[in-house]
C-alpha cells in the first residue's frame, strides 16, 4: 500500500477510516475538503485545486480522503489501493448530522447546522454518484487493490486483520 484513495458517501466515515489507515501505515494523509475549502468558507479555483492535487499525486506515498467525482479518474490513475465505504444511507445521514458543532481535522471550519442542501446531496448520492464510482472500480478492478465495505464493522475488521 503506497497510494491510497478513500471514497464514499459523505457521513460514511471516510476521514476516520483514512486517519486509522494513516496511523497504521504512516503514509501522509491529505483531505480533499481541506484543499478545496478555505477557512472563510470560500473555495479555491478549479485550477488551484487541480494543481495542488497533482502535486500530491506525483508523490511516492499518500492517502487521499474524499470524493470530488470530477477528479476521480485522475486519482484512480495514480493510486495503488482503493477503499470504498458504501454504507446504508441512514448511517451516512447520521454520521453527517453527528459532526455538526464538532471541530474536525478534515474541514477548515466547524459546521453549525446540517445544511439542507448537503443533506439532499447525501440522499441523492446513491443514485447520482455511486454508479460512477462503481464504473471506475469495474474499469480498474484488475489493476488496483480494491476493498468495498458495506458497514463500519467490515472496515474496522479489515484494519484489525490486515494492518
Amino acid at each position: 500500500m503506497k497510494k491510497v484513495i478513500v471514497i464514499g458517501c459523505p457521513g460514511a466515515g471516510k476521514s476516520t477510516f483514512a486517519r486509522r489507515l494513516q496511523e497504521k501505515t504512516d503514509l501522509p494523509l491529505y483531505y480533499l475538503d481541506r484543499i478545496f475549502h478555505n477557512a472563510d468558507r470560500t473555495t479555491v479555483t478549479r485550477e488551484e485545486f487541480d494543481t495542488e492535487l497533482m502535486s500530491i499525486l506525483y508523490r511516492d506515498q499518500w492517502i487521499i480522503d474524499g470524493n470530488y467525482q470530477r477528479t476521480l479518474s485522475m486519482r484512480f490513475e495514480y493510486c495503488t489501493d482503493v477503499f470504498l465505504l458504501d454504507y446504508p444511507l441512514e448511517e451516512c445521514l447520521e454520521g453527517a448530522a453527528s459532526r455538526v458543532g464538532v471541530k474536525r481535522e478534515d474541514m477548515p471550519w466547524i459546521e453549525e447546522e446540517f445544511d439542507p442542501e448537503f443533506r439532499q446531496y447525501i440522499i441523492d448520492f446513491p443514485k447520482d454518484q455511486l454508479p460512477g464510482i462503481y464504473e471506475k472500480i469495474e474499469q480498474y478492478k484488475d489493476k488496483r487493490n480494491i476493498a468495498i465495505f458495506n458497514s463500519r464493522e467490515e472496515a474496522n475488521r479489515w484494519i484489525a486483520d490486515n494492518l
